[in-house]
């Protein structure tokens, strides 16, 4: 009997899935397309023509591995809101997630293709509608004025979680989560939603 050659979606999920397997298993710096291509029954070549980059490959399992979707949070207040828009994240990331991230920060210096890829998924992966949501729900309650914040400022909480995973290859803990709520965000929040008003 003749095996069914994948193509497709079906070829697509099973290298990716590999790919998973693999950075579980070995991590980011000794993930290879010959392993994946091994693992996955396939060949080298059909998986650089849809991912040219070892960079892209890794995203793109990140990406498939993802946990679904959350619920913007609504706690009832704007602090406990941020805390767990971050947490999260957070947990988005896990700790393969986050010996990833740290193994491509490091390439990124050395790879343009790296770089770019990097780059790429981080602008599909933040959570800047959600955000923005949290503020919005915090000035119907009157906690904060109404205000447009500016793109850089919403991705800022995601930002400070992926500074965290790159400088100490894991999610940052709860302390931590906290201390950017309390620290940074809050009052940068709220002296950006004054100024508007004035």
């Amino acid at each position: 009997m003749t095996a069914t050659r994948r193509r497709g979606e079906q070829l697509e999920h099973a290298i990716l899935d590999a790919t998973w397997q693999i950075l579980r298993e070995v991590g980011y710096p000794r993930l290879t397309f010959e392993a994946v291509a091994a693992l996955a029954g396939t060949s080298r070549p059909v998986l650089s023509r849809r991912w040219p980059t070892r960079a892209e490959l890794a995203l793109a399992a990140m990406e498939r591995s993802a946990p679904p979707g959350v619920e913007v949070p609504d706690t009832g207040g704007l602090r406990s809101d941020l805390v767990e828009l971050l947490r999260q994240g957070v947990n988005g990331l896990g700790t393969v997630r986050g010996e990833v991230l740290a193994g491509l920060a490091a390439e990124t210096a050395r790879d343009p293709d790296a770089a770019a890829a990097l780059h790429a998924w981080i602008a599909r992966s933040t959570r800047e509608d959600a955000a923005a949501t949290v503020l919005a729900r915090a000035a119907d309650r009157h906690e904060i004025r109404a205000v447009d914040l500016p793109p850089r400022v919403l991705r800022l909480p995601f930002d400070l979680i992926r500074n965290e995973v790159v400088l100490h290859g894991r999610p940052p803990a709860d302390d931590a989560i906290a201390s950017i709520v309390d620290d940074i965000l809050l009052p940068l929040i709220r002296q950006l939603a004054a100024a508007s008003a004035a």
